[in-house]
Parts: structure tokens; sequence; C-alpha cells
């Protein structure tokens, strides 16, 4: 009996020690692998997010954030960690959504206002820098594709005094658009708008009221890696056609003095030199 158990001890001892063996195995592999994956990663922080979708004007709490992990190589400038930050203590500290925010996106401080700061188009403007309301159609508006935080060229065409035709001047680059129909962010679907309003300061406001008063504007998209325009851009009729217009050259007529002489009844006219 005492040999039987011995025998049944044994084996039950092997087997535990074959089977913690495998688990162990197991459990260092899966470790290796979440190492594996961590150093891929990289370093690890939390970050508020959004818990549901908001819009352009939409307040923001405490309430519609939450913190979750993420990578810090792949964190976005500016994201938020501290709650502190976000929502500093004290009256009026309100956030509102500036552009529409999707769920689980990071809430950024391009997207929401400042603290206490109100969601119109007076928080959107830097310093010196004043609201002009540029009016469009489907064409000049670039078909509705023109969005808050674009930024684009503003071309003027109109007459000139003394010239035929009408003439295209680049009048404002990289103009930053704040909003667009009241909707400044509400949507990412092209909508045909009939006004843009951009950033500008008041020498160019200046420039933007006479030129909208005197021709027709047009806004052309700027793309995020466009060279700045250095120099006039301008185009008329003519040089759109490649037409080259010939100078006239006024010559004064050479002056010749005549008298008038009667020979034989009939009057002749003879040159004479000019005294004068």
């Amino acid at each position: 009996m005492f040999g039987l158990v011995l025998v049944a001890g044994i084996g039950l001892a092997g087997s535990a020690v074959y089977l913690a063996k495998g688990y162990i195995g197991q459990t260092q592999s899966a470790l290796a692998q979440q190492q594996q994956m961590l150093a891929k990663l990289g370093p690890i922080t939390q970050v508020y997010v959004m818990k549901d979708q908001k819009n352009y004007g939409e307040p923001l709490t405490i309430e519609d954030v939450e913190l979750v992990y993420w990578p810090k190589n792949s964190l976005p400038e500016g994201a938020f960690s501290d709650a502190a930050v976000l929502f500093p203590p004290g009256t009026n500290q309100e956030r509102y959504v500036l552009r529409t925010v999707e769920k689980f996106e990071p809430v950024l401080p391009v997207k929401i206002t400042a603290p206490g700061e109100p969601p119109g188009l007076t928080g959107q403007l830097g310093k010196g820098m004043r609201a002009f309301a540029v009016k469009v159609d489907a064409v000049s508006g670039v078909s509705g594709w023109v969005q808050p935080g674009d930024f684009v060229d503003i071309t003027w065409t109109g007459s000139v005094n003394g010239m035929s035709g009408d003439l295209t001047r680049l009048i404002e680059s990289s103009t930053k658009v704040i909003a667009v129909d009241q909707q400044a962010g509400a949507s990412s679907s092209a909508t045909v708008a009939r006004t843009v309003i951009v950033a500008a300061t008041p020498s160019q406001v200046a420039r933007l009221t006479q030129a909208q008063a005197t021709g027709r504007l047009t806004l052309s998209l700027v793309g995020a890696s466009a060279d700045e325009i250095d120099g006039l851009v301008e185009v008329d009729q003519n040089s759109l056609l490649g037409i080259t217009q010939e100078a006239v050259v006024v010559t004064e007529e050479a002056k010749r003095c005549t008298i008038f002489q009667t020979k034989g009844g009939e009057r002749v006219e003879i040159e004479i030199p000019c005294t004068n």
C-alpha cells in the first residue's frame, strides 16, 4: 500500500511540475509579447478625449470628456491631460466648441475656446485683426469647399480707366477663413456659401472693401505646403490671349513753305526755304 501511494504521489507531482512548467512558459511568452508591443508603442500617457460628437457653439463640460491611455509618440500637440488646465477653477470659465469634434477624439486647444471666451467670431480673431465678409457664389467660393481654418487667396477682377477689357489681380494672399455663413465648422459637407468671413488687418479691410465695391472677388484655396507669393500677380485680356500691342510712334511732319506766282495767267505754287 505504501509503495502504491508513493508511486501515485510521484506521478501526481510529476504531472503538477509538467503543468506548472507549461503554464510558466505560456506566461513568459505572453509577457515577452506584451513587452515587445509596449516597446513599439513607446511611453503611454493619459489624455482627455470626447465621449460623444459635439458641434460648433456647444458648451464643453467635464462630463463630456474622459481620460484614456494614449501613446506619447502619436499624441497631438496641445492635448489635455490635466483637468485643472482643461477646466480652470473659478467662475465664468466655460469652454465652447469651435469646430466639430468626433467621439474619442483628443480635446485640442484649436477646437475649443479659451476659458470664459465666447464662441463667436471675436474669440477667433487675433490681436489687431478684424472680421471681413466676402460675398461669394458657387464659382467664386470654390463650390462650398471653403471651411473655417482654411487659407485662401483673394483675387479681384474689374475694369481700369484707360484700359480695354477687365483686369484680374491677386490682392490678398493666404488669408485665414474664420467662418462660412454662420456655420463656422458645424458641418464637414460641402455647402455652397454666400458669405465667407476672413480675418484681416484694418488696411486689408480697406483694400477689400474698395475691391468689393469696384469689381468681383474670387477665392482660391491655398494648399498646406504652398509657398508664399512674392510680387505682383495680374492678368489682362491682352496677356491672357497673348496679344502684343505695337507702340505707335508719332513723328512731326517736316515743315514746308511755299509761295504762289502767276505766270502767263496761270497761278503756280513754288516751294521756298522756311525762314523760321
